[in-house]
């Protein structure tokens, strides 16, 4: 069970978590943004980055499928919630490859429109347990909303603080970039 957020807290809760995890990204030097080892999967900034677009973008069908009157395959076609650690290893490979700036348009692209879509929400579409019949009978529309961002980028935020804070010196830029330098470029 989530928070079930109305959509003020809702868009609240993800403003602030998405500037801090900016706030994360700018002091990382866009060289370094593709260097394994921040999870202990392996995977670089990049990579986290990719896997918050996926999990947005699953989101954003799984509403549209919804709407249609579709069957969400939850978590995915194939997948069973058991088996998220297994989709995520195929979120990473599928985007393994991409390249940075590809990855950094996205992120940017896809918070837009999960943001877009609360912002036309009703708090009752929201919050409504059962509301959407593929939320199931314990989360919220908005539950899983903020799983795929508020939560998701407090997530990537920890992993990326604690593999910088491990990162050589030399590595480290004296002075922190301008947030928005690496995000709207």
């Amino acid at each position: 069970m989530g928070k079930r957020l109305r959509q003020k807290e809702l868009l609240e809760e993800i403003r602030l978590e998405r500037r801090l995890l900016d706030e994360a990204l700018a002091s990382v030097p866009m060289r370094l943004m593709t260097k394994s080892g921040v999870t202990r999967g392996g995977w670089s900034v990049k990579d986290i980055l990719a896997h918050l677009v996926e999990w947005q973008h699953i989101n954003l069908d799984w509403y549209a499928a919804g709407l249609h009157g579709e069957k969400v395959a939850m978590p995915a076609p194939g997948f069973t919630l058991r088996e998220i650690p297994r989709l995520n290893e195929m979120i990473y490979r599928k985007h393994h490859r991409r390249s940075l700036q590809a990855v950094l348009d996205d992120y940017r692209s896809y918070h837009k429109r999960v943001v877009t879509l609360i912002k036309r929400l009703p708090d009752a579409d929201l919050i409504t347990l059962g509301r959407f019949s593929w939320t199931g009978p314990s989360w919220t529309l908005s539950d899983y909303l903020r799983a795929s961002t508020a939560a998701h980028y407090l997530w990537a935020r920890t992993r990326i603080r604690r593999w910088w804070r491990k990162q050589p010196e030399n590595d480290r830029p004296r002075a922190r970039r301008n947030v928005n330098c690496i995000l709207t470029s």
